[in-house]
């Protein structure tokens, strides 16, 4: 059996102000408030997305 590979997110800024896409994004990872967490499969799709917003969440 294989473990899925995880990451964890933190949002850290609030994405108030923002591009919408970068809000959609945001929404995406399934992150809502400000210091929110999720944690995610990590693929290549999660990688662009958190390349998208990294000024905005941080990587547990």
């Amino acid at each position: 059996m294989t473990t899925q590979q995880t990451v964890k997110l933190q949002l850290v800024r609030s994405p108030i102000g923002c591009k919408q896409a970068h809000r959609d994004t945001v929404r995406g990872l399934g992150l809502r408030k400000l210091n929110s967490t999720s944690e995610l499969q990590d693929t290549p799709a999660v990688r662009g997305m958190i390349n998208k917003i990294s000024y905005l969440i941080k990587v547990l």
